[in-house]
């Protein structure tokens, strides 16, 4: 039986760079009573507005709140909702001086109108184009200059196709971290699928590799699930994949150690952020244990219990103890 107590106390010493698309999400919330005269849409009287960390910022939270020390790497807009962004990741004890502002970027931003506690309608403001190489080259001198004064036990890579983590960026950042021995976590989108090659963990989900590896499945078991391990590490020679797979839980496999974990039962309210959630957790889990099926079952559990909340949230540290020490045996 795991010493959670223990573990938890663990991720406290845990020291974890973000590099990844960063972004603001806001939310209107109000309610709807009637339709508008103008057009067949709602009319939503609005009751307040909240501002919430998104993308990459995402996973960031969820390591903060687990109570490790949490550094971001990024490039944002110079502008009001990068300055928003920016304070804030530093009211939640997250390290933003090696972020970089620029004035050829907007910070990604997705605002969503809330009614009856539901998503009506979504408004993003970004920028997808990838960085310039000067940008490029700004943003990996940061990195290094952390992995050599930090020396932390861990990287996530956190990619949202927003143009921050351009094939370059992702292949010498890989590189660097592999020469200063820190743990690199992938949760990759479609785009850059196959460019993560040496990674220790890599994190999608089950329709992700479906696109990337262009598989028509019904069912997923253990087997196919293997099958999809092989094809994965022939092209990208990783350690660990670790794949999720919506209701059925989860899936890894490391070597020949291999399990498919089913998922708890949830009253499911929304899956945003699960996926930021998911590789936190599993990231730091790894880093203080190197227990590659403990990893896979707490990232479960936590990515079920942050599905139970409305929108983007961090997850409760103190909820995931419980719900491990009841369901882990």
């Amino acid at each position: 039986m795991v010493n959670l107590n223990k573990l938890f106390e663990q991720f406290q010493q845990v020291k974890a760079g973000v590099i990844g698309d960063m972004m603001l999400d806001t939310y209107l919330w109000g309610h709807v009573e009637r339709i508008s005269p103008e057009a067949p849409v709602p009319v939503v009287a609005l009751e307040r507005r909240e501002h919430r960390i998104g993308g990459a910022g995402n996973v960031a939270l969820n390591l903060a709140s687990l109570g490790a020390r949490v550094t971001t790497f990024s490039v944002i807009g110079a502008d009001p909702d990068g300055e928003q962004l920016e304070g804030l990741l530093r009211e939640e004890g997250i390290d933003t001086s090696y972020l970089i502002t620029s004035r050829d970027r907007i910070t990604t931003t997705k605002a969503r109108v809330m009614g009856r506690n539901q998503q009506m309608l979504r408004l993003d403001s970004e920028m997808t184009v990838d960085l310039t190489a000067g940008a490029e080259d700004e943003l990996l001198g940061e990195l290094r200059r952390y992995l050599e004064m930090e020396r932390p036990q861990v990287v996530i890579f956190e990619d949202y196709n927003k143009g921050v983590l351009t094939q370059r960026v992702i292949r010498e950042a890989v590189a660097l971290c592999r020469r200063h021995e820190v743990i690199t976590a992938v949760d990759p989108k479609r785009k850059n699928f196959f460019s993560y090659e040496g990674v220790t963990i890599f994190k999608p989900n089950l329709k992700e590799v479906k696109e990337g590896l262009n598989l028509l499945l019904d069912e997923v078991q253990l087997p196919v699930l293997r099958k999809i391990h092989e094809q994965l590490m022939e092209r990208l020679q990783h350690q660990i994949s670790f794949i999720t797979l919506s209701e059925k839980g989860v899936f890894f496999q490391n070597g020949e150690q291999a399990e498919q974990i089913p998922s708890h039962l949830r009253n499911i309210a929304d899956v945003s952020g699960a996926g930021d959630t998911v590789i936190a957790v599993a990231s730091l889990v790894y880093a203080v244990t190197r227990d590659v099926r403990l990893m896979a079952e707490i990232a479960n559990i936590a990515g079920g219990l942050v599905c139970e909340e409305v929108g983007t949230a961090a997850i409760d540290r103190v909820r995931l103890m419980e719900e491990c020490g009841r369901l882990l045996r």
